[in-house]
């Protein structure tokens, strides 16, 4: 099985101008309340992200995709916007942003910044406007309706954080949308004028000097003009693909509330705003558990859309075994085609992978080898290079909403979120010297930055000298890939791009196997931070360990 290798495109750091920057990068993301606080409010902030923009560099990201920082209640924590255009006080100003620019930019990495259009705070002056009668000039920018006779919502459309879609407004006599919190209410972007509006939003900050975005809820931006009601799932199609399974918004399939044809325009006419500057892209958080994939696929497909999708494949409990990850490139090749994934194991939103699927340290890092290797660009969640594990956090700490929502079954998002450790000697990890946001996980210490730099050994480095392996061969980067053998212990494949070929075989199971070697003058590639195999190709590969290999008949210049 093959899959398409864009050849005609540049290298990753081919210069300011090269719109190609984005395919094969490695996104660093940031959760910015939990990353450095600067100033001992117990919250992160700009300034702490400037300071250790050195980190990220030094890993050998690309890029830093950093979660909303704008004006907010922060009822869901600046994904319920009330400004578009300044940063909420609590991270700093305007002037912190474009210092943190300036300063990205000199370490070469770019910045990307969390845009969530799908909807606003109902704090935004626009809902407040929109609310107050049904006849003012924004009265039609926020999905409203009436109730049915007897007085219940328009129909069954659930929230993803719970109950139903629907907020009744004493005010406007109305319902409004919602399909996050209640305080979260839908923008109609069936209406020119808010289309307008957020592409003014989306070129305010290319004007600053971003250099893309990743949307928020892409696949939610438009609704169901008829308002027809979601059928049912059978209990055998549920997953907790994009909700956990204790909410029973995985009990519908969502053909109305979200996955609306009429996206494709407005993500045409977004498409050519970026255009318009020397190198934007723009990564679509798509979320859903039945048409994810076909969905992509239309999102990212003729080169007027995104550039590429954020995918949920590895984002769920489901063990990602040889067969798994096998399973999902070949879905991804057949429906996408010649579209762009952005793989990730790890974010904001779910349980640290480490712990999702109950993995050893040995196991950890040759998974992160995975996902770097594979055909598409890579999210890399804070802290995922030092090894986090999901932290435990008491209801009485609990900030997430969603977990107060479904708490004990589902405890939240609070545990992927606790502040980054970069010491061992303070009590909260140098995060800050106030009390923090959320509590600093105990067990974390021991992982912080500052003990594993010096460490040769440590998980940090490793993922240090991955990424300067895979930066050495363009096939990782952005080559096509050939699935040799994709079972539940062993995952094998062949990486190509412009005269670089690479072989890439993991060990996922705790017992030596035998490598299937494929056509060709293989030589074991130096760099690579697994053990060597003493005797060749006739080596057995060690349990949690990887091998990667050059072509000697199409590699020019690879020691063996």
């Amino acid at each position: 099985m093959s899959f398409l290798d864009p050849h005609t495109q540049p290298a990753i750091h081919a210069g300011a101008t090269d719109k190609d920057w984005w395919r094969g990068a490695v996104i660093y993301q940031i959760y910015p309340r939990s990353f450095q606080d600067s100033n001992n409010d117990g919250i992160g902030d700009l300034a702490g992200i400037i300071n250790r923009l050195p980190h990220i560099a030094n890993l050998g990201a690309d890029a830093i995709w950093i979660s909303p920082f704008f004006r907010s209640p922060m009822k869901d924590f600046g994904y319920d916007v009330s400004d578009y255009r300044d940063v909420d006080p609590m991270f700093g100003t305007l002037g912190d942003f474009d210092a943190l620019i300036a300063r990205a930019h000199e370490l070469d990495l770019k910045v990307m910044i969390d845009l969530v259009l799908s909807h606003t705070s109902d704090e935004h002056p626009w809902f407040r406007e929109s609310r107050a009668s049904a006849d003012n000039p924004k009265s039609d920018w926020y999905v409203w309706a009436d109730a049915q006779p007897d007085g219940s919502p328009p129909n069954n459309w659930l929230s993803i954080f719970g109950g139903s879609a629907w907020e009744w407004d004493g005010e406007r006599m109305q319902y409004y949308l919602h399909n996050f919190l209640s305080e979260q209410p839908d923008l109609n972007l069936h209406n020119p004028e808010v289309q307008d509006e957020l592409l003014s939003v989306v070129k305010f900050w290319l004007d600053r000097g971003v250099d893309g975005f990743r949307l928020d809820t892409i696949n939610f931006y438009f609704h169901d003009q008829e308002l027809r009601a979601n059928p049912a799932l059978k209990p055998e199609d549920r997953n907790d693909t994009i909700a956990p399974s204790v909410n029973p918004y995985n009990w519908q399939n969502h053909l109305y509330d979200k996955n609306r044809p009429e996206n494709l325009a407005f993500l045409k006419r977004f498409r050519a705003l970026l255009d318009e500057y020397p190198a934007a892209t723009a990564v679509g958080e798509v979320g859903d558990a039945q048409r994810g994939m076909e969905i992509q696929a239309e999102y990212t497909s003729g080169g007027d859309k995104v550039h590429m999708c954020y995918d949920f494949a590895f984002l769920s409990s489901t063990p990602p075994t040889g067969s798994r990850i096998g399973q999902v490139l070949t879905k991804f090749e057949e429906t996408v085609g010649d579209g762009w994934a952005c793989w990730a194991f790890s974010n904001h939103d779910v349980m640290r992978h480490a712990s999702r699927w109950n993995m050893g340290e040995p196991a950890q890092r040759l998974y992160a080898a995975i996902l770097m290797s594979l055909r598409g660009s890579v999210c890399l969640y804070q802290g995922e290079e030092l090894g986090l594990t999901e932290a435990y956090v008491a209801f009485e700490d609990l900030q997430d909403p969603y977990g107060k929502q479904f708490w004990p079954k589902f405890k939240g998002r609070d545990g992927c979120r606790t502040p980054m450790v970069w010491t061992r000697d303070n009590r909260n990890g140098g995060f800050t010297d106030g009390k923090p946001w959320l509590p600093v996980a105990v067990e974390h210490l021991d992982k912080a930055a500052g003990v594993q730099e010096g460490d040769e050994g440590s998980h940090l480095n490793f993922y240090r000298r991955f990424l300067a392996f895979r930066r050495e061969h363009p096939a990782l980067v952005k080559g096509a890939m050939d699935i040799i053998r994709a079972d539940d212990d062993m995952l094998i494949f062949v990486r190509q791009h412009a005269g670089d070929r690479v072989l890439c075989a993991f060990n996922l199971s705790n017992k030596s196997q035998p490598v299937d070697w494929p056509e060709g003058r293989w030589q074991i590639a130096q760099g690579a931070p697994f053990e060597r195999p003493d005797d060749g190709r006739t080596a057995l590969l060690g349990p949690w360990q990887a091998v990667f290999a050059t072509d000697a008949d199409t590699n020019e210049g690879e020691d063996a």
